[in-house]
């Protein structure tokens, strides 16, 4: 992505001024207005602006040209700072300032919500020759920082939206192991049959119906110092998702691209992790298939083993992803992790409890729920905690294996049943955490272009900030 957020150094001497912005409470317009010519009161007053959080007015003068911006911020105390978001898609090209940062908002999250606003998806549609939009940063905005997360949400976002077609099983393996090298990390990849051999046997069942040149695959990175704590990262990488032979009808077939999402947010979080130096062991962990059709594609009734021993009754071919990421979840509990996080597009059922905008999560410590909370509220990055309910654990019980892959119809909450389903794989040395998330915006809005969305993982890079403080210099 191009760089929206610069520091005033980096302006050349033909920018010309920065525009400012003038951000306004509902309380704040009148006294703001009064102090003005009077031909900016009768244009705030044509164009209606009430200052209500989000709305943007760009002010002219009467020349004509663009004197400045107001931003409204609604009711004081209420607003945050992904209210920036919507800038760049309501601004002309140039740049911009604040007049002043907002009482009680983070000059580093609103150039961080600027630079997250200003992402498009352009690889197959590029817009040429379009001005792009920057905001110049205050001073002590960490632009190293804001750059790297910033980057990483758009790669997130630029995988999700990429169609299976450009984007199979290689294609997440070369960008794993661009980041890797780029971080000096390690990587290992296993591939096709030698998953067999190397004891992978659920990631070998859902993916061998691909083609050879999208065979499946277990991708593992490692970073850091391996005497400080472990940490894994988890992400379920399913390139695209028929169905398999339980095959999806066509509308649920649609977005399916975006079946790896749980990959590109790990691929993300991770590299915010390595870019910020944060004093921990990291291991990253992505299971790789396409969910396809043919002969020997798994069906439902097969009893699959699992790398963990214990076995699967498969009852639905749909319900792949748990099975590629119990693997996952097993290697990941060799690890000895101190904290595990899996992060998966896995179920519709996410969505009819909280929607597409609210991430449910789930985790029987106590203690990481509100370390989790507390850094989705900060970078205001929506979270809902679930219940690991026990009275639905049997509803994933088999009579012929020890799990199956769909809960019996009982029990109805597809989202905690997953969730019950990946817990028995998950490493119990440390803490762990499921996200059942999205990755998607099924509607476009101001600052949320629709498609591809990166999701929990600003408030999780928060979190392990916190809990992997990096030592004062």
């Amino acid at each position: 992505m191009s760089e929206p957020i610069i520091a005033p150094s980096q302006r050349s001497a033909g920018d010309g001024a920065a525009t400012p912005i003038h951000c306004l409470y509902e309380s704040e317009l009148a006294a703001f207005v009064e102090a003005r010519p009077s031909f900016v009161k009768g244009y705030v007053a044509l164009e209606d602006f009430k200052a209500s959080a989000g709305q943007v007015l760009i002010l002219p003068t009467p020349q004509g040209v663009v004197d400045r911006v107001l931003l409204g911020l609604g009711e004081k105390g209420k607003a945050d700072a992904m209210l920036f978001r919507a800038l760049p898609g309501k601004l002309p090209g140039g740049d911009y300032r604040l007049s002043s940062v907002p009482d009680g908002l983070d000059a580093g999250q609103i150039a961080l919500a600027f630079a997250l606003g200003s992402y498009r998806f352009d690889r197959y549609k590029p817009r040429a020759g379009e001005t792009p939009r920057r905001l110049v940063a205050d001073d002590g905005v960490d632009l190293a920082e804001i750059r790297a997360v910033a980057h990483a949400c758009a790669l997130a976002r630029d995988m999700v939206n990429t169609p299976a077609n450009d984007l199979g099983p290689l294609q997440i393996e070369t960008i794993a192991r661009e980041i890797a090298e780029h971080h000096g990390a390690t990587i290992a990849v296993v591939t096709g049959d030698d998953l067999l051999e190397q004891n992978y046997p659920a990631i070998h069942a859902v993916g061998r119906a691909a083609v050879p040149a999208r065979a499946p695959r277990m991708i593992e990175i490692s970073w850091g110092d391996a005497a400080h704590p472990r940490v894994a990262i988890v992400g379920k990488g399913v390139v695209f998702d028929t169905g398999g032979l339980d095959i999806k009808p066509s509308s649920g077939m649609r977005n399916m691209k975006k079946d790896m999402g749980g990959a590109a947010h790990a691929l993300a979080l991770a590299r915010m992790v390595m870019a910020a130096g944060l004093p921990m062991a990291l291991s990253v962990l992505i299971p790789v298939v396409e969910n396809a059709i043919a002969g020997d594609a798994m069906r439902p009734g097969d009893v699959l083993a699992t790398r963990a021993g214990l076995s699967v009754e498969v009852g639905n071919t749909d319900a792949e992803g748990r099975l590629i990421l119990a693997d996952a979840l097993t290697r990941a509990a060799e690890l000895e992790p101190v904290l595990t996080i899996d992060l998966a597009t896995l179920t519709g059922a996410a969505r009819a409890a909280l929607g597409p905008q609210v991430i449910p999560f789930y985790t029987p410590d106590d203690d990481l729920a509100l370390e989790i909370e507390e850094g989705a509220r900060n970078a205001v990055d929506p979270v809902w905690r679930m219940p690991l309910w026990d009275g639905y654990r049997e509803a994933v019980e088999s009579d012929i294996a020890n799990l199956k892959n769909d809960p019996d119809a009982w029990a109805q909450a597809g989202s905690i049943t997953a969730a019950l389903f990946l817990q028995a794989f998950a490493p119990t040395t440390g803490a762990w955490v499921h996200f059942d998330i999205f990755a998607w915006n099924p509607k476009a809005r101001p600052g949320y272009a629709a498609g591809g969305e990166a999701q929990v993982i600003r408030g999780l890079y928060g979190m392990l900030k916190s809990r992997f403080p990096k030592a004062s210099a």
